[in-house]
């Protein structure tokens, strides 16, 4: 495993970090609802091919997924980097409408009192003392950036965080952020080879403040697995029913796009998955692999990548494949 530095901080984090979105279940993922046994297995797996980092979130069903990596964790917490997020919360005491889903309403909220609630809720749910990194989930222009700035640089002096990161943001908020008197070591965002336009844009701010990006979808919630996996039919509710890639002419450009990546996984001895992975990794020397996994087997697939270098030639073939079907996070 390669390990980095999380920004300017001394908290050394694998390339590769564990995404557990999936853990939380309920109407976004329809698979089978996992276990704390599940969960265990997972971090088993991933403390025995060296994956530190983990990620989660609060509304990752509502709680479960925070509620079963804290059971996971039980007597290895130390042996983990753990990250979590605040903003997005069901407690009902302001902020902005976000969404509905399975029951609750959930609103954005990234005013002081709000964030050191959401950290306190993730505290408890997750029993732990403290938490390594806390993402903002949504960035949100309608409370000031500096009263969240303050709120997170008090949790860091009282010892409940180590440090923080942005999630679903521009280049321009980082610069807010940093203006405002934060230190941001993190920015999590959507990046994949089918929507990279966005990921390009950040990275230049990213490198000015050494800045870890951290990508997340790089597998388009399994889409760039496998051609088999777009067969599959999901529940309308199932978050990938509304991806772009359930489309006919996209389905059509995917199983052109496999075609051409074919030898490649051959030459490269990988799956498809970890092709596209290792094109990611290629794409900015400070990236963070956020990868959503609820199978141990993934884990092991997952790191190959790590291990995979493209040649330039072979990017630009990657590239050039999909070309026609890319789309831009907001298309999604």
């Amino acid at each position: 495993m390669k390990y980095q530095k999380l920004g300017n901080t001394d908290i050394d984090v694998s390339v590769v970090a564990l995404g557990t979105w999936g853990l939380g279940g309920g109407s976004v993922w329809t698979d089978k609802d996992s276990t704390v046994a599940d969960a265990r297995n997972l971090l088993d797996a991933c403390h025995e091919y060296g994956v530190n980092y983990i990620d989660t979130a609060p509304v990752y069903g509502t709680g479960v997924s925070e509620e079963l990596l804290g059971e996971a964790l039980k007597g290895r917490r130390e042996n983990f980097v753990l990250q979590t997020k605040c903003s997005l919360n069901w407690r009902n005491e302001g902020g902005n409408f976000h969404y509905e889903r399975d029951g609750y309403t959930v609103n954005n909220d990234t005013r002081a009192m709000a964030v050191k609630k959401d950290v306190e809720d993730s505290l408890r749910r997750m029993g732990t003392d403290y938490i390594d990194s806390i993402i903002v989930h949504y960035v949100c222009g309608s409370f000031p950036v500096e009263e969240t700035v303050g709120a997170l640089e008090d949790l860091v002096r009282e010892g409940k965080i180590r440090t923080y990161g942005l999630s679903n943001s521009q280049p321009a908020d980082l610069e807010a952020y940093q203006k405002a008197g934060g230190r941001v070591s993190v920015v999590q965002e959507f990046f994949s080879i089918l929507s990279p336009f966005h990921g390009r844009e950040y990275f230049e701010q990213c490198k000015k403040y050494n800045t870890v990006f951290q990508t997340y979808g790089v597998l388009e919630e399994g889409f760039l697995t496998s051609p088999a996996f777009m067969e599959q039919e999901f529940a309308k509710t199932d978050i990938r029913a509304r991806l772009p890639w359930t489309a006919p002419e996209k389905k059509e450009g995917l199983r052109h796009a496999f075609e051409i990546w074919k030898p490649l996984c051959k030459e490269y001895h990988c799956s498809y998955a970890a092709l596209v992975e290792a094109w990611a990794l290629s794409q900015y020397d400070r990236m963070s692999l956020l990868v959503g996994m609820r199978k141990a087997s993934s884990v092991e697939d997952t790191v190959q990548c790590l291990e995979r270098k493209l040649r330039a030639d072979d990017i630009k073939c990657m590239e050039e494949a999909v070309k026609q079907i890319q789309v831009a996070v907001l298309d999604k």
